[in-house]
């Protein structure tokens, strides 16, 4: 997987190449709600998704199956509002102290990505489905109005 490390519609910013990017030009995140510490989700940014999300105050991060950008929340209305950034000491972790809008991060329709817990040799859902995925995700079909044509 190549994920371009520089992107033509990102100046040159300083403060960028302090982080320490792995050999795709991705950086790990953590998403933690800045409220209560619950620890959200974990995904990827490169230099393109760490400089949005501190010019939009909303996280967006680099989708590694689709290879685009993903503003979190474009589709479920889950956006998460970026409240600080920190960086840990080898420089190559990123947390993000969020404000999650819903109160669901994971595309389970859960609070957090990390819902399962291992116990009794087994992994087992110890957090409930506050709504269903699939009112989350559907998209209202566009009515044709004659204008449009």
């Amino acid at each position: 997987m190549v994920t371009p490390t520089t992107t033509p519609s990102i100046p040159a910013q300083p403060w960028l190449k302090k982080v320490q990017w792995d050999e795709h030009g991705l950086v790990p995140v953590i998403a933690q709600e800045a409220a209560t510490g619950d620890i959200l989700m974990f995904a990827w940014m490169n230099r393109e998704a760490l400089a949005k999300t501190v010019e939009l105050g909303e996280a967006v991060y680099w989708s590694r199956s689709r290879k685009k950008l993903w503003h979190k929340g474009e589709e479920s209305g889950h956006v998460q509002k970026v409240l600080e950034i920190r960086l840990d000491c080898d420089e190559d972790v990123v947390l993000l102290k969020v404000e999650q809008a819903g109160g669901i991060a994971c595309h389970t329709g859960r609070h957090s990505c990390f819902f399962q817990k291992f116990g009794n040799g087994d992994w087992h859902d110890a957090d409930p489905v506050l709504k269903d995925p699939n009112t989350i995700y559907t998209k209202p079909k566009k009515t044709v109005q004659k204008k449009d044509l």
